[in-house]
């Protein structure tokens, strides 16, 4: 998640005459008027929102030509930044791993620099090697250089780590072993690689150097031992594992692997025992494993609508660690308004379309999470809700986030006029401190009954807005990849991408009056390489 903001380079001659307002330079991909974000602006829009996937407006493949682009018109010691802070600030992993990539082409120093940084676990280092070996960013063989930071990255875990880093493709530990050849620092070293790519062991001997984990493995595989071996779960759900086995695989899960295997510890049998619900739902709603998990609070929020069958003690965790995944959402001065975009592109996954493992979560389901925290922090706050009209909805700001959330994600359909909201607080004569959006910024209904002559006709309702409510302050939080916005760069406006929780944080800042036109810039170019 970054703070965004417009680079204006148009001569003031030539913003809207009749309002004040800039006039807007470009065309949304829904072709709708928009304003252009700067090369940097929207490289970092991409980077905290943008998955390389299908999505409601764009492919993957434009997306991809998109991030290239504007990768290649950055320096790229803003791209190591970029990619050190959409990893760590906005908890992605495509687009940070791509940026690493495209730095191992364009400048192995800087790439140096970050890489232990963005790729810190073995599923970014399988995302930095399917980008190298795609092509895509202008050579297909890692190279001496690149190969020696995955060797160093192999090499630096241990025997038990790098045992348990064997899940997944594209490509497979296996396969990265036999591309990298690392080399092995010792005898037990040498043992866990042979057995990883499956080599025969020349000597009866080598196996006694083999690491007791992986006897143990094979022994549980064979039907020579009874007792679960501690490994990653996705190891064992191919076997024939009892009702005890799945139990102690949810003793020993994360709290993500928790999370995302709800059901089918239900299905299994785990939660016919008390204990074992008493213990999930205190995992599941400790503050601790909560804030370690890096969860995205809008994940909460599909865990959480999409279990069955499971006990009321298990959905309340759910929703106290949604409530703890959202608690730095800041409390805002004044009357404060919220404007939900429920249009129906708002109903794209979140992820984009990636066939068979395509997440469940929609574009609304983030918007109504946020905006369900933000009234739960700010019980003052009212909604309004609009696709080309705005939408009635009526919500307790004491209920929970969960709650409240779910209620508002039910709201959705129609096109996205991003105006209707502002026009309508402009007809109601509100008084207010904050106007908060929420939205993909898609917007190219006009709004009935008005004609906008220069910018959008959001800014133009929000200059109607701010001239009636002096001191009064705009967020725009965007959480589609694109490089358009609705709103225009002003000293009390305020353009946010992304859906971690840290976009919480930057409105904070931002209300305390700690932002500036260049914050975002400044939050990326402190980061130390």
């Amino acid at each position: 998640m970054v703070t965004l903001t417009k680079e204006i380079k148009m001569n003031p001659l030539f913003n809207s005459q009749s309002s004040g307002v800039e006039a807007t330079d470009t065309k949304n991909l829904s072709g709708g008027k928009a304003y252009k974000l700067s090369t940097q602006v929207a490289l970092a829009k991409y980077a905290v929102t943008g998955t390389f996937n299908d999505t409601y407006q764009v492919g993957a493949a434009e997306q991809l030509d998109k991030v290239l682009k504007l990768c290649q018109e950055s320096e790229p010691e803003f791209i190591a930044k970029l990619a050190v802070y959409a990893r760590q600030h906005g908890q992605m992993k495509d687009t940070p791993s791509f940026l690493v990539a495209y730095l191992a082409k364009e400048n192995i120093g800087l790439c140096k620099q970050v890489f232990s940084r963005v790729i810190d676990n073995p599923k970014m280092l399988r995302n930095f090697i399917q980008v190298l070996r795609s092509g895509v960013v202008g050579r297909k063989s890692l190279g001496t250089a690149p190969k020696k930071l995955v060797q160093g990255f192999l090499n630096g875990l241990t025997d038990e780590q790098l045992f348990k880093a064997d899940v997944g493709n594209s490509p497979s530990l296996p396969d990265i072993i036999k591309m990298m050849h690392p080399k092995p620092a010792n005898k037990e070293r040498e043992a866990l690689y042979a057995y990883l790519i499956g080599k025969e062991q020349k000597k009866d001997a080598d196996k006694d150097y083999l690491l007791p984990l992986a006897t143990h493995f094979e022994a549980f595989k064979a039907g020579k031992s009874l007792d679960i071996p501690n490994v990653p779960f996705q190891m064992l759900t191919a076997l024939p594992l009892t009702k005890a086995d799945w139990t102690k695989i949810a003793e020993r899960a994360s709290f993500n692997q928790t999370r995302m295997n709800l059901n089918t510890f239900t299905r299994h049998g785990v939660f016919e025992n008390p204990a074992m619900i008493d213990m999930i739902a205190a995992k599941l709603s400790n503050p601790d494993e909560v804030r370690k998990s890096r969860v995205f609070p809008y994940q909460l929020f599909t865990t959480y609508m999409n279990v069955s069958d499971v006990d009321h003690k298990i959905k309340n965790a759910l929703q106290t660690a949604a409530e703890i995944a959202v608690e730095n959402v800041p409390t805002i001065e004044g009357d404060v308004y919220i404007a939900l975009d429920t249009s129906g592109s708002m109903g794209h996954k979140v992820t984009g379309n990636r066939g068979s493992v395509t997440t469940k979560t929609r574009y609304i389901d983030v918007a109504a999470l946020i905006a369900a925290a933000i009234c739960r922090k700010n019980k003052h706050a009212v909604l309004v809700p609009f696709d080309t009209e705005v939408r009635k909805v009526d919500i307790n700001p004491f209920d929970s986030v969960m709650t409240n959330a779910q209620k508002l994600a039910d709201l959705r359909g129609g096109g996205t006029d991003c105006s209707v909201s502002l026009a309508h607080l402009n007809k109601m004569n509100a008084k207010g401190s904050a106007v908060i959006y929420i939205s993909d910024n898609e917007s190219w209904r006009a709004y009935t009954g008005k004609k906008y002559k220069g910018g959008t006709g959001m800014m133009e309702e929000w200059n109607i807005f701010a001239k009636r409510n002096p001191g009064s302050k705009l967020v725009n939080i965007d959480i589609t990849p694109s490089d358009t916005t609705q709103t225009a760069t002003t000293p009390n406006t305020l353009l946010v991408a992304g859906f971690s929780d840290i976009v919480f944080d930057v409105i904070a800042d931002y209300f305390r009056g700690s932002n500036t036109e260049e914050h975002w810039l400044g939050m990326i170019n402190e980061i130390k390489l």
